[in-house]
C-alpha cells in the first residue's frame, strides 16, 4: 500500500487536556512517523504512513479524544512525503497570528482521586495533586501557549521523578503542566488571624477548626472561600454578622450526592451536573423537613450546593462528623472575591479566625458558578468557575469587538471568527477594585485570544462605568446599545437564532430610549432594531435608586397611582410608615410632583411593591430580596388570577396593573392567605404576557419569543410563562449558555453592534439619535 503524508490543524480546547499523549499512542497503534506539536493556534500534527492508516487515524482522532478536548475544527491537508524514520513532539510554535482556546479549571479526576486517597501512593493526602485530564488552568495561566513557564507553576521546579512522569509518553502526566507532589510542590500552612503559622497537619488542624465553630478563609482554585460548619447555626450566624451579609443565601459544600440528600431533593439531572467536572453550585430544594439551619438561607427554600471540586476540598471532609461546609466567596461588601494572601490577612482579618493558604498564586480570581437545572441543562445564574473562558460559538463571522456589559453583574464579551469570549463574573462596578479588576481582565482577554477590537459596544447608559470605560478608549468606534434590546439579543445569539423575534425584557433596571426607567419591556426585532411593543404602565420611584432598597416606597408609589388622594385609606398595611405623617406625606409629594421620582416600567420594582404589600418583605438586604421571598411563599399550584387591564396607546400596549394592585389590596382586606396572593400575582404577570405576546402576534406575524432579563431567574414565572406560551402555539427560547440576567448583557451588545444595531451617542446627549 503506497504511503502518505497528511498536515493536521487541530483547533479547540487541546492544550492541556491529554492531547500530545493521545496522539502518540494513536500514532504508535497505526505505525505513523512525524511530529507533533502545541502552537497558539492548536495543535499541528505532521505524520505519514500507509494511506490507510493515516485515514483511521484522522477518524479516531476527534472520535477517541480525551474527555477535557474540545475540538472545534479539523483541517487535513496531504503533501510530499519527507520518509520520517520517528515520531516526536517537537517545541511548541509561537505564532504570533494564531490564537488557542484555553480550559476552564476542572475538578479533580478519579484517577487522582485514586492516588489522593491511596496511603501507598506518594501523593497520598497532597492537596495538589493534578493531572493532564484535571486541575487549575484559566486561573494559572499567564500567556500562551500553554507551557509550564508561563503560568504560575513556574516558580516550582519539578523534582527527578515528576519530570520522569512529565517526559513519559505513556504517563497521564505527559506534560501536565502543573505537575508536582509533595518534595516539589506547593506547600500548604494554617495561620491565625494575625498571621502567626500554626504548627502540625494544616488540613487536620483546621478540620478541628471548623468542628470547634471557627471561621476559615480557605485558598481555592480561583480565590478564598469563608467556610464554617453549615450544620453549626452560631458559626453561621457569627458569619453573617462579621460579613454583614445580614440575609443574602450562601452557598453550601457538602462530601457527596449521599449527603446532599439527606437535607435536599436531588433530581438525576441535578446529580449529574453537581458531578460534572465542571462542578457548579446547583440550586436544589430543601427537604420540608431540613436540618440546615434557617440562618444558611432564610429567604428561599433552595439552598445552592456543590461538591469538593480540588484536592483540599476532599481532604476537608475526611472526618466524618464535618458533613457540610458553608463556603461563601471571601469579599468585603461588593469587592471582588480576594486571592492574594497578602490581601486575605489584611482584610479578612475581621472576619476569619484562621487562615488555610498556600504558596501557588491565582493568577487570574474567578468565582463559583451558580446554575439551576432546567429541561436537563445549564439554566445560569453566574458562569465563571468551570464554565470561563470556554467560547460561546455563534453561526455569523464576527469583526474583533468588545462589548462592555452592564454595571451591575457585570461581564464583557470579546470576539474573533465566530467565538464569543465571555468573561467570568466580574461583579458591580460601582466598586473601584471591581471596576480595576474588569480593566485587568478586557487586557488579559485581548492578550490571550490576540484580539485588538475595531468597535466597542457598551450600554445606552451614559453614567455607567462600563460606558464610561468605552468611552475612554480612544481611536476606536463606539456603538451604544439600549439595555434590553441587548437581553433580547442576548437570548437571540445563546440559540442562534436570526431574523426578527419578541423578546419579553423583564428585568428591574434599564435606560429607555424616551430617557425613564425601563424594566417591563416586550420588544420585536432582531439585531439590528427593535421596536418598543408593549410595557407596564409607568410608577414613580420615590428616592430613585434608594426605592431598590426600600421596598415600601415603591408599595407606597403603586397605591398612590392606583387610589389616588384616596392611597391613605391603604397605608396601614405597609407598617413602615404607620403612625410617621411627615414621611407619609414627603412621599406623596415627591409621588405626585414628580420630584427625585424618576418613573420606571420596571418588572422587577413591580415585584418590590408587591412583596412590600403582602408584608412580605419591606426593605431589601440584598438585591432581589424581595422578588426571592415573593417566589418562596407562592403557592406554585395555584391557577388564581388577579385583575388586570391591557390598553393600546401610541401602538404600545400597556399593561395596567392598577387592578392588580387594587386585587392585592381587597385580598388582603378579605384575609386571604397570602401564599394564594402572591401566587396569583405570578399568574396574572404570565397571563398578561401571554396575552399580549397574542396581540402582537396577530399584529406582525411573530411566532418565536425569547425571554430575558432578570425576572426570568423566578421559577415559577419562567415555567409557567414558557408553557402558556407554549399552550398558544409560540416557540420559545430561553438562555442557555450565558445568564439570562445582567451578566449575559454583554453577549447580546456584541451581536448587535455586528449586525449595524445601536446608536452613535449615549442616552441623555441627544434625543434624536433613538429615531435612527
Amino acid at each position: 500500500m503506497p504511503k502518505v503524508r497528511s498536515t493536521i490543524s487541530i483547533f479547540g480546547i487541546v492544550q492541556g487536556v491529554g492531547f500530545r499523549p493521545f496522539i502518540h499512542k494513536l500514532v504508535n497503534k497505526y505505525d505513523l512517523k512525524g511530529w507533533v506539536q502545541n502552537s497558539t493556534s492548536g495543535v499541528n500534527i505532521d505524520i505519514e504512513g500507509e494511506e490507510e492508516a493515516v485515514h483511521n487515524f484522522i477518524v479516531d482522532i476527534p472520535k477517541k479524544a480525551p474527555a477535557l478536548a474540545v475540538i472545534e475544527d479539523i483541517k487535513v491537508e496531504y503533501s510530499n512525503v519527507k520518509n520520517y524514520t520517528e515520531f516526536k513532539i517537537i517545541k511548541s510554535d509561537c505564532d504570533k497570528e494564531g490564537f488557542v482556546l484555553v480550559s476552564p479549571d476542572v475538578s479533580t479526576c478519579k484517577d487522582c482521586y485514586r492516588e489522593l486517597m491511596d496511603p501507598k501512593n506518594k501523593r497520598y493526602r497532597y492537596p495538589f495533586i493534578n493531572c493532564t485530564n484535571c486541575g487549575p488552568r484559566f486561573t494559572i495561566i499567564k500567556d500562551l501557549p500553554y507551557d509550564r513557564d508561563r503560568t504560575t507553576m513556574s516558580k516550582f521546579p519539578m523534582c527527578f521523578e515528576c519530570n520522569r512522569e512529565y517526559h513519559d509518553i505513556e504517563n497521564r502526566r505527559y506534560h501536565a503542566q502543573p505537575n508536582c507532589c509533595p518534595e516539589c510542590g506547593p506547600k500548604l500552612k494554617l495561620f491565625d488571624k494575625y498571621g502567626t503559622s500554626i504548627d502540625g497537619d494544616p488540613i487536620r488542624n483546621v478540620i478541628q477548626k471548623l468542628k470547634d465553630g471557627n471561621i476559615v478563609a480557605i485558598k481555592g482554585l480561583g480565590g478564598f472561600h469563608l467556610a464554617c460548619d453549615g450544620l453549626n447555626a452560631h458559626a453561621v450566624t457569627e458569619l453573617r454578622k462579621r460579613k454583614h451579609r445580614e440575609q443574602k443565601p450562601f452557598a453550601m459544600m457538602s462530601r457527596d450526592i449521599e449527603s446532599i440528600s439527606k437535607y435536599a431533593y436531588v433530581t438525576e439531572s441535578e446529580k449529574n451536573m453537581l458531578e460534572s467536572i465542571r462542578k457548579p453550585i446547583v440550586l436544589v430544594k430543601a427537604l420540608d423537613n431540613c436540618i440546615i439551619p434557617d440562618e444558611v438561607a432564610p429567604d428561599t427554600d433552595y439552598i445552592g450546593f456543590m461538591l469538593p471540586y480540588t484536592p483540599l476540598h476532599y481532604l476537608l471532609f475526611e472526618d466524618k462528623d464535618l458533613d457540610l461546609l458553608v463556603m461563601t466567596s471571601a469579599n468585603i461588601s461588593d469587592d471582588p472575591i480576594i486571592y492574594k494572601n497578602e490581601d486575605a490577612i489584611s482584610k479578612l482579618k475581621n472576619i476569619a479566625d484562621y487562615f488555610l493558604m498556600h504558596n501557588r498564586e491565582i493568577n487570574t480570581r474567578c468565582d463559583d458558578s451558580v446554575l439551576r437545572v432546567v429541561d436537563g441543562r445549564e439554566y445560569f445564574l453566574r458562569r465563571s468557575r468551570g464554565y470561563a473562558p470556554f467560547p460561546i460559538k455563534l453561526d455569523m463571522d464576527l469583526e474583533p469587538i468588545l462589548a462592555c456589559g452592564a454595571e451591575q453583574k457585570a461581564s464583557f464579551s470579546i470576539s474573533r471568527g465566530r467565538y464569543v469570549f465571555l468573561s467570568q463574573h466580574i461583579g458591580d462596578l460601582k466598586n473601584y477594585e471591581t471596576l480595576c479588576h474588569y480593566e485587568e481582565q478586557i487586557d488579559k482577554f485581548k492578550r490571550l485570544f490576540k484580539i485588538e477590537p475595531e468597535i466597542v459596544a457598551c450600554d445606552l447608559h451614559p453614567d455607567y462605568l462600563s460606558t464610561e470605560y468605552a468611552n475612554s478608549l480612544e481611536s476606536i468606534k463606539k456603538v451604544y446599545i439600549q439595555h434590553h434590546h441587548a437581553h433580547m439579543a442576548s437570548c437571540m445569539a445563546d440559540n442562534n437564532i436570526r431574523g426578527d423575534v419578541i423578546g419579553v425584557t423583564w428585568d428591574g433596571t434599564g435606560l429607555g430610549t424616551d430617557g425613564t426607567i425601563w424594566g417591563g419591556e416586550i420588544l420585536t426585532g432582531g439585531y439590528s432594531h427593535f421596536t418598543r411593543a408593549a410595557s407596564f404602565l409607568k410608577a414613580p420611584m420615590p428616592g430613585g435608586d434608594k426605592a431598590v432598597e426600600d421596598l415600601y416606597k415603591m408599595s407606597l408609589s403603586y397605591l398612590i397611582k392606583t387610589y389616588g388622594d384616596n392611597f391613605i385609606d391603604y397605608v396601614y398595611l405597609l407598617p413602615d410608615l404607620k403612625g410617621d405623617k411627615k414621611a407619609i406625606d414627603t412621599l406623596y409629594r415627591m409621588v405626585s410632583r414628580g420630584i427625585n421620582s424618576p418613573d420606571t416600567s420596571s418588572c422587577g420594582r413591580f415585584f418590590d411593591g408587591a412583596a412590600a404589600l403582602l408584608g412580605i418583605c419591606s426593605r431589601a438586604a440584598y438585591e432581589g430580596q424581595g422578588a426571592i421571598k415573593l417566589e418562596t411563599v407562592s403557592d406554585a399550584y395555584s391557577k388564581d388570577i388577579l385583575n388586570y387591564g391591557i390598553d393600546k396607546e401610541k401602538g404600545m400596549y400597556i399593561y395596567d396593573w392598577r387592578p392588580t394592585i387594587d386585587s392585592i389590596v381587597k385580598s388582603m382586606q378579605y384575609g386571604r392567605d397570602i401564599s394564594k396572593i402572591a401566587s396569583a400575582f405570578h399568574n396574572t404577570l404570565v397571563e398578561v404576557g401571554v396575552k399580549i405576546c397574542g396581540m402582537i402576534r396577530h399584529d406582525t406575524g411573530l411566532e418565536r419569543v425569547v425571554l430575558s432579563g432578570g425576572v426570568f431567574q423566578n421559577m415559577i414565572l419562567l415555567h409557567k410563562f414558557r408553557e402558556k406560551l407554549k399552550e398558544n402555539g409560540f416557540d420559545v427560547y430561553i438562555h442557555r449558555r450565558v445568564s439570562t440576567n445582567d451578566e449575559g448583557v454583554s453577549l447580546g451588545q456584541l451581536v448587535i453592534a455586528q449586525n449595524g444595531g445601536g446608536y452613535d451617542v449615549p442616552g441623555g446627549s441627544a434625543q434624536d439619535c433613538f429615531n435612527k
